[in-house]
């Protein structure tokens, strides 16, 4: 398309204007799907405690998450006298970017990529990394009590949960040979000839639940809802915004939240591959496949959601500290081993 486009306005302009076309058709979707996704969400939660849930705004109350948004974009945005009012504006701002930046990478299709780097998984960890500074952020700059100690929680929460999900992507580099997300999926092709994802290997099985639970607390899902402890810390990191400053909050939190149902079912279940390497299953495209098990991922996360209680902070700390950490370790050297004695998926 740029090669189009150049004769007309020069390359340089032409490989922007694509470019900035490619995000858009990635960032409107992804929007639109937080909305519907908010308000799957809250059936489920609903369904579960025997409950009816949204069901007045629009058809069977789909419309509820786009009233809900209408609502705070019509309230006014309140800025404490005491905060930092640069830091306090620029937090929201943070979290969502980095939110939406990390989907350049996602391969939704073995085709369709925005931007199809060789060290996308390394991409992921570094955009996805930078989020606990909007936290931090909104925080201090807030200069409230309710929203500092939910910062500091989300500080040592995020971190130590990263920690074991690299120890568990580097299981998964070393099988497939590969940083690039899309190369990832193409190795989890015919897995025993008949099935694709790494999820059915042994070895990489108990990785893909230790990555699915610590997707629950990178993004603080409930059991891991520490930062956002309503009986403790009023409403968390958060408490002192309104208006878009809180929409933006809420919505980044919902990206990231699809975005690990969609890492999930790229780096351990095959992607936009069918479940089975059967011939007539292609004919589905692959962007249909991923959103599926993408579905299916969230539905988890809302299960756990309505049915977990809330961890202590201490259980919390020591589930990824003494549990997920030297699991995630001694997979990566049974892997490792394993690759070396069979010399399967080492590159030459």
């Amino acid at each position: 398309m740029t090669s189009w486009l150049s004769p007309y306005v020069g390359y340089e302009w032409a490989w922007f204007i694509w470019t900035l076309i490619d995000i858009l058709l990635i960032a409107f979707p992804v929007m639109l799907m937080v909305a519907l996704i908010i308000y799957a969400d809250r059936k489920i939660w609903a369904a579960m405690a025997l409950r009816r849930g949204p069901n007045v705004v629009g058809p069977i109350g789909i419309l509820q998450s786009f009233a809900d948004a209408l609502k705070v974009f019509l309230q006014e945005t309140i800025i404490p006298s005491g905060a930092n009012k640069g830091l306090f504006v620029l937090a929201p701002m943070v979290t969502f970017t980095v939110a939406l930046v990390v989907w350049a990478v996602v391969p939704f299709q073995a085709d369709l990529v925005l931007s199809n780097i060789n060290v996308g998984l390394l991409y992921v960890l570094a955009a996805s990394s930078l989020g606990v500074y909007g936290i931090i952020l909104a925080g201090w700059s807030s200069n409230s009590k309710y929203p500092f100690f939910s910062a500091i929680r989300a500080a040592a929460q995020m971190v130590s949960y990263e920690v074991a999900i690299g120890f568990v992507l580097i299981s998964v580099v070393m099988w497939a040979g590969t940083f690039n997300l899309a190369g990832i999926v193409e190795a989890q092709r015919g897995l025993y000839g008949f099935i694709n994802g790494f999820g059915f290997n042994p070895l990489l099985f108990p990785m893909a639940v230790v990555f699915f639970i610590s997707s629950l607390a990178e993004t603080q899902r409930a059991p891991f809802d520490l930062t956002e402890a309503e009986s403790e810390l009023v409403a968390g990191y958060q408490t002192e915004y309104s208006s878009m400053s809180f929409a933006l909050y809420w919505l980044g939190e919902y990206a990231n939240v699809i975005l690990m149902c969609v890492l999930n079912a790229t780096l351990f279940w095959g992607g936009y591959l069918p479940p089975v390497d059967w011939a007539p299953l292609y004919a589905v495209p692959g962007l249909v496949w991923l959103f599926l098990k993408m579905c299916v991922f969230f539905f988890l996360f809302s299960w756990v959601k309505a049915t977990v209680p809330r961890y202590r902070y201490d259980q919390l700390m020591r589930l990824g500290w003494k549990v997920f950490l030297p699991l995630s370790l001694v997979f990566v050297f049974l892997v490792s081993g394993y690759l070396m004695l069979v010399r399967v998926g080492v590159p030459a």
